[in-house]
């Protein structure tokens, strides 16, 4: 086991996704990776589809790009992250490749770029047809693994960042089950999403927001928490994928190549190609009015599906499916984060010391909607901007920590979280919901971290009394004229959940906005 005493004072990367190791290979101090399972295991990257977005193609520029990211913001986009983060896209590409990623290529060697929703152009990069993350991760874990100064320690999961004198001091993480407490002036939170707080998700096991507690532990601010995106086409089946364990996506890029949305008549309902809010939001009214949903890829792909995505056509006929005989039935999960850590585009937060990279930051590039496989951009392009500035950062000598002698108790709420947020702060949202989830969870914030995340989650929802993007409102159907960032700490949140489980609740108008 690796002694920790001699990674004092390393910077800390919490988290094992693409941005995590993008950190990690792109700064040249040692460091030290928390990876909660062994490395690529157990990360929304590894397990993307569609690709990453990146202004390559001969017709394409990142201007256009921007303008696209920006018109799926719904308004919330920071235009100076949009336009930094789609202009470092063609050098992304050409760094992941110099990685060892094998990108697809066309015949004629140029890259072979698929379109999505809501982008103006084919300009998805992809690999293995459907498997850009697997591919992704194996390249950047071989360079991890063949890179002394990264130490990597398995089974290691973020549970406190630790601040003194107003700058993190270290972290406190559990490692096999047992405490590990490791003295540093840096740690990076690279620790995905939230999904895994929805009882219908495509995230995995651990998208709990664990490393978004931790921040706001620390005193960090969280931005536009309520923002979640909901992927339309996750694979609808009874068989042993259902329940909470993660649903199968069917990536965008199948109906980005021409598969259409038809219900048990074949009557098609919705723009199959509209951003991906409007045609989740379509697709759950169309199940609750009595319909069925599929995928019907059979006239778009030839008889070739598994040619094209190969990882969708396993997990189809895993389920008895066969995507060149049958549609898809698909309905709508919990996907993506949109909120999360406010960083700045070096990465920093609000906490001197802490910095956040990829699903688990708010950098203002997603907005109140991320467009399609921006993501995986990010989630590079950002931990690449981390990795510069903390290797351009002096950092004081930490003093040791105090150890740790027990593990770290186990949140006992996961399964009543997952029921209360999924119900409150699903697709369709409304103050009486999230106002009951927020009482609920209020109770347990101060000991489980799925409950603060939840409920934050809620009480950014119910705070924003409008439907943008993500976030849709039934009681609010209309958007607001201005655009409005929310922001909340944990210090301005205790009297707001305080107020909530008050007889009458009333949460006075603008406490989390900015």
């Amino acid at each position: 086991m690796t002694d920790l005493a001699a990674l004092a004072g390393r910077p800390v990367i919490a988290g094992a996704g693409l941005a995590g190791l993008a950190t990690a290979l792109l700064m040249d101090r040692p460091c030290v990776v928390l990876s909660p399972a062994p490395l690529a295991a157990d990360t929304a990257s590894a397990l993307a589809q569609g690709g990453i977005a990146a202004a390559i193609g001969p017709d394409d520029t990142p201007a256009l790009h921007a303008h696209d990211t920006l018109a799926a913001g719904a308004g919330l986009c920071d235009p100076a992250a949009v336009d930094a983060i789609t202009r470092a896209g063609p050098d992304a590409i050409a760094a992941l490749a110099g990685l060892g990623v094998v990108f697809d290529r066309r015949p004629d060697g140029m890259p072979d770029l698929h379109l999505e929703a809501a982008h103006s152009r084919p300009r998805i990069a992809h690999a293995n047809g459907d498997g850009t993350g697997a591919e992704i991760m194996r390249a950047l874990v071989a360079r991890v693994h063949a890179t002394p100064r990264i130490a990597v320690l398995d089974n290691a999961t973020l549970r406190r960042v630790v601040v003194a004198d107003g700058r993190v001091a270290g972290v406190r993480a559990t490692r096999a089950g047992r405490a590990a407490t490791i003295p540093t002036a840096a740690c990076v939170i690279a620790t995905g999403g939230v999904g895994a707080l929805f009882p219908t998700t495509t995230s995995p096991p651990g998208g709990l927001g664990s490393g978004l507690a931790c921040a706001a532990r620390a005193g960090a601010t969280l931005r536009d928490m309520e923002f979640v995106q909901f992927h339309p086409t996750a694979l609808d089946s009874t068989g042993p994928h259902a329940g909470h364990a993660p649903r199968a996506l069917v990536s965008e890029a199948v109906r980005g190549a021409g598969a259409l949305l038809i219900d048990e008549t074949g009557a098609r309902f919705t723009d199959e190609l509209a951003p991906r809010d409007v045609v989740a939001r379509a697709i759950q009214a169309h199940l609750a009015a009595g319909h069925r949903v599929l995928l019907d890829a059979r006239a778009a792909t030839h008889g070739h599906f598994a040619r094209h995505f190969p990882g969708i056509a396993r997990a189809c006929l895993a389920h008895g499916i066969d995507p060149d005989r049958d549609p898809i039935p698909v309905r709508p999960a919990a996907h993506y984060h949109m909120g999360g850590i406010e960083t700045d585009l070096h990465g920093r937060t609000s906490v001197p010391g802490l910095w956040a990279c990829g699903e688990a930051a708010s950098t203002g590039l997603h907005g109140a909607n991320r467009l399609a496989s921006n993501s995986l951009l990010e989630a590079f392009v950002c931990g690449g901007f981390v990795a510069r500035d903390l290797d351009a950062t002096f950092l004081p000598v930490p003093s040791p920590l105090p150890a740790q002698d027990t593990a770290w108790p186990q949140a006992a709420y996961l399964a009543d979280v997952r029921t209360l947020v999924g119900r409150a702060a699903g697709i369709l949202r409304d103050a009486d919901g999230l106002r009951r989830a927020a009482c609920a969870l209020a109770p347990h914030v101060a000991h489980d971290d799925h409950a603060l995340v939840g409920a934050l989650l809620c009480l950014a929802a119910l705070e924003r009394r409008e439907s943008r993007g993500g976030h849709y409102r039934t009681d609010h159907p209309g958007t607001a004229p201005a655009a409005v960032a929310s922001r909340i700490t944990l210090a301005r949140a205790w009297p707001a959940l305080a107020a909530l489980a008050a007889p009458v609740a009333r949460l006075p108008s603008g406490a989390l906005m900015s």
